[in-house]
């Protein structure tokens, strides 16, 4: 299945996740503490109440872009905070939820993409295109994105909220990735 498809069929909590997992893998590009998003991951294993409180925790603690700077969108970090701007007040409107999770994952895919060394500038598909199931010629940390993207919408489904677990360590693993090229890209090795 596609991960359109999945982001389609997931319910409330499973976007959230999925949403949650997108930023989280993405948080070293605002140099933001691996554990910001704990409060976040928490709530989702309750009842979803205490999800809006810890959102506006979880926004007060990460950096923001300095007032005189215009927002911009087309940068990594530009892209990390749109996702944490973005993102529902509560767990209670699907809507809004299916709609930020889509942005997530386009917004990690496109980061992904960004920070990618060896990227082609081959327009023969869209990040839409690959999210639909359109994989052949994707660079590897394109790729692996969308793995993981997959994976915890795969789990979530399955196993519910015994797949947070699961969400929790892919989103992890995706984290050190993005670490890790930050890091070469800071030492001029990529």
């Amino acid at each position: 299945m596609s991960l359109v498809e999945l982001v389609a069929r997931a319910d409330a909590r499973g976007l959230a996740a999925s949403g949650l997992a997108c930023l989280d893998r993405c948080l070293p590009l605002l140099g933001a503490d691996d554990d910001a998003l704990r409060p976040l991951w928490a709530s989702l294993t309750a009842d979803g109440t205490a999800w809006g409180t810890q959102l506006t925790a979880v926004r007060a603690l990460l950096p923001q872009a300095p007032a005189d700077a215009a927002p911009d969108t087309a940068e990594p970090a530009g892209l990390v905070r749109r996702m944490v701007d973005a993102a529902p007040a509560g767990r209670d409107d699907e809507d809004a939820l299916r709609a930020w999770a889509d942005d997530c994952s386009l917004a990690a895919l496109h980061i992904h993409h960004l920070l990618d060394p060896g990227r082609a500038e081959d327009g023969t598909y869209t990040l839409e295109d690959r999210r639909a199931g359109r994989t052949d010629g994707m660079t590897p940390l394109v790729e692996a994105e969308l793995r993981r993207q997959t994976t915890i919408l795969e789990a979530l489904s399955a196993r519910g909220p015994a797949g947070l677990r699961q969400a929790v360590e892919v989103s992890a693993e995706g984290r050190r990735v993005v670490r890790a090229v930050v890091s070469r890209q800071a030492r001029g090795t990529a």
